[in-house]
């Protein structure tokens, strides 16, 4: 199972990570995903790209960073 680890821009509390999630929840390929506003560190599980993972951030308005 691959992973995507990263860092994400503005997920700085709970309503952020909601929107995250359920933004990722969508991609194909998404079996997992967890997300900590604390450290703002995500990882997603599955087959999914981090390329398409990055986008989806993008489009929700949540940068990503380095993993």
């Amino acid at each position: 199972m691959s992973r995507v680890e990263l860092s994400v821009g503005g997920m700085g509390c709970r309503d952020c990570v909601r929107t995250v999630t359920a933004r990722l929840r969508d991609l194909p390929g998404v079996e997992s995903i967890e997300a900590d506003e604390a450290t703002t560190r995500l990882v997603v599980q599955g087959p999914v790209t981090e390329q398409a993972v990055r986008a989806a951030l993008r489009e929700a308005g949540f940068p990503a960073g380095p993993s």
